[in-house]
């Protein structure tokens, strides 16, 4: 729907039409949510900055939205009646759990309401095993982490910021450097797979190699994987199988899998437990959870998108929504704009465009300063990166920014094919 085709309720300004402040009946409810999804299916194309997959069809799930469904309490224990999709949760699960290589017996998790949820459930847990520990992040982890540690009322004496590489993976000398200086104390390791920005992906092995080097056998490694985590544990890089030195892991759902609903996973290792929840007798479940009451269908949600395509069929989303981001890579550097990506990354980096790229083409981007991404999900086609770099060009040959831009320290590595620059 175009601007000239929405409803004569929607002005220009379209805050008078959400007023509530008006007797009950006289707000255009179907005009309302007819411009909500207009405007959500027009941006859809363009909005290409952050990380949601638009691939798969929904539209068999839409009665579930009709009541309620309250997963309550721990997936292990169902509630009482009808009105929840507990069996489904479970079952996702399990998958998720298999997936990343879970032992049979020793795997715990459930559909949290997303990667924030996750990473706390996760966190909870560890800092429940070793409350005087010291909690290891870098600057590029998810700044939920952060929210996470003042959340769990650990001290900022307590959090130990790691440095992360030019490209946002660990710096492992200055991790080593911390831990040394913390030898004597347990640690909470947050890695990341899948950087915000870049998409680095932290490597579990050497932290590990690092914390046994100095003694530290008391340690809890999380892995935040809310965009990558599924894509590479499909592809065998990333597990919590034996010999694994980790703990938990957190997944987004609406990310990889593009629910249409926020969502997320987290799974970890039975044993790391300390507390398994207190029963609560009216509800007749286990309040093992951070929220209690869950969203049912986002368990529903989860299990048609594993369901439908199954361990197979997502490997073969990964691989096209890769294939698309090394098409991108190609693209946008035969008009020689600064661009690189990470092996395996969706995520392509580029130096930040002018600003009318964004004000006058429409396109959604996610920018940081100097650097900008693209986030090639599944659903992103080529035709969408070449509208894109057709329009980039445009903004480039009309803004005198090129020798401008190639010029600045930060892009000169990429130019000479230093670090891990690619192409493809």
């Amino acid at each position: 729907m175009n601007e000239v085709d929405a409803p004569a309720i929607w002005p220009g300004d379209w805050s008078e039409a959400l007023r509530l402040d008006r007797a009950p009946g006289l707000a255009d409810v179907d005009a309302v949510m007819t411009m909500l999804i207009a405007r959500a299916d027009q941006a859809q194309r363009r909005t290409i900055g952050f990380p949601a997959a638009t691939d798969i069809d929904w539209s068999r799930t839409q009665g579930l939205f009709t009541r309620l469904f309250n997963n309550v309490g721990d997936p292990g224990t169902a509630p009482s009646g009808a009105a929840h999709t507990n069996a489904l949760e479970v079952e996702v699960i399990r998958w998720f759990a298999d997936v990343v290589g879970l032992p049979q017996n020793d795997r715990w998790g459930y559909v949290t309401s997303g990667g924030t949820e996750s990473n706390i459930a996760a966190l909870r847990v560890a800092r429940d095993r070793y409350p005087d520990a010291v909690l290891y992040l870098t600057h590029a982890s998810h700044y939920s982490i952060r929210k996470t540690a003042g959340l769990l009322g650990i001290h900022p004496h307590d959090v130990a910021m790691v440095r992360d590489s030019w490209y946002g993976e660990m710096d492992y000398g200055h991790f080593e450097q911390l831990v040394a200086r913390h030898s004597g104390r347990p640690a909470i390791v947050v890695a990341t797979a899948g950087t915000t920005l870049w998409e680095a992906v932290d490597q579990p092995d050497r932290i590990e190699r690092i914390l046994d080097e100095y003694g530290v056998t008391r340690r809890h490694v999380h892995v935040d994987a809310a965009l990558s985590g599924i894509p590479l544990a499909l592809d065998g890089m990333l597990g919590l199988g034996a010999g694994s030195p980790v703990d938990s892991i957190a997944i987004s759902g609406h990310k990889f899998l593009g629910t249409p609903i926020p969502c997320g996973v987290v799974v970890m290792r039975d044993s790391v437990r300390v507390e398994r929840g207190e029963h609560i007798s009216y509800t007749a479940t286990l309040d093992s959870t951070i929220l209690g009451s869950r969203c049912g269908q986002a368990a529903a949600l989860l299990w048609t998108a594993i369901a439908v395509y199954g361990r197979n069929g997502h490997q073969a989303r990964a691989l096209r929504a890769r294939r698309i981001a090394a098409y991108a890579v190609e693209r946008i550097s035969s008009i020689g704009w600064p661009v690189y990506r990470h092996p395996d990354a969706f995520t392509v980096v580029l130096q930040t465009p002018p600003a009318a790229l964004t004000a006058e083409f429409g396109w959604v981007l996610s920018v940081d300063g100097d650097f900008c991404h693209i986030i090639c999900m599944p659903g992103v086609t080529k035709e969408v990166v070449d509208e894109f770099v057709a329009d980039l060009g445009r903004v480039v040959a009309r803004w005198a920014v090129m020798a401008e831009c190639r010029s600045r320290p930060v892009w000169r590595g990429l130019d000479a094919g230093e670090d891990r620059i690619l192409s493809a």
